[in-house]
């Protein structure tokens, strides 16, 4: 089957675009053929969640197994990096690490599955390469907390001044005084005023 003519323009806009393309040329399309990658790539975003992520340009490292099998190529392995975020009740910085786990099937042109599958079920191999960023996106996504937490014990912030609890005096509060009150105090005026202006009449 005849190339399209912008398949490898297509193909090196793609490579520029992202760090986590493979090139899979070497493989063959020969079942059983593998090329074992161990390699450090950089983010070209921020990939994570709201409050917890793997920050721009930092390393990720692949550790992964690329093997042709009859439907297209297999990649399994580990992809890890650091992560930054934030407290989710008290707002402090928090670092940390993350280890995903891969395991993803991209089709060959003009296979059973090519044929069978959209592309956001499967990925393809396009110009005899492949790109992990989706496939990295989506398991770090999932395996990120969605409220992560400095300690599962955090008490959070203050809600009437914002300060981390956690740094503040033992028995930090603030004395308050009921709304319904505080609004009758304010008719009143200063205390003392509606007693004295009754013992002038």
């Amino acid at each position: 089957m005849a190339r399209h003519p912008d398949a490898g323009v297509k193909g090196r806009q793609r490579q520029l675009a992202s760090p986590f393309v493979v090139n899979v040329a070497r493989l063959g399309r020969r079942p059983g053929a593998m090329i074992a990658l161990h390699e450090q790539r950089s983010s070209p975003a921020r990939i994570g969640l709201d409050l917890m992520a793997i920050p721009p340009d930092t390393a990720v490292e692949l550790d992964l197994r690329v093997e042709s099998v009859s439907e297209g190529v297999l990649v399994t392995g580990a992809v890890s990096a650091p992560t930054a975020g934030e407290c989710a009740r008290c707002l402090q910085p928090l670092t940390g690490d993350i280890e995903v786990e891969l395991t993803e099937l991209f089709a060959y042109p003009d296979s059973a599955t090519d044929a069978t599958t959209d592309d956001d079920e499967i990925g393809r191999v396009v110009d005899d390469a492949v790109d992990l960023e989706q496939a990295i996106v989506d398991a770090v996504g999932l395996a990120l907390p969605l409220s992560p937490l400095c300690d599962p014990d955090c008490p959070g912030l203050c809600p009437d001044c914002g300060v981390a609890l956690a740094a503040a005096q033992p028995g930090h509060h603030h004395d308050k005084i009921d709304p319904r009150w505080a609004k009758l105090a304010g008719k009143l005026g200063p205390a003392g005023a509606e007693s004295t202006d009754d013992g002038d009449r």
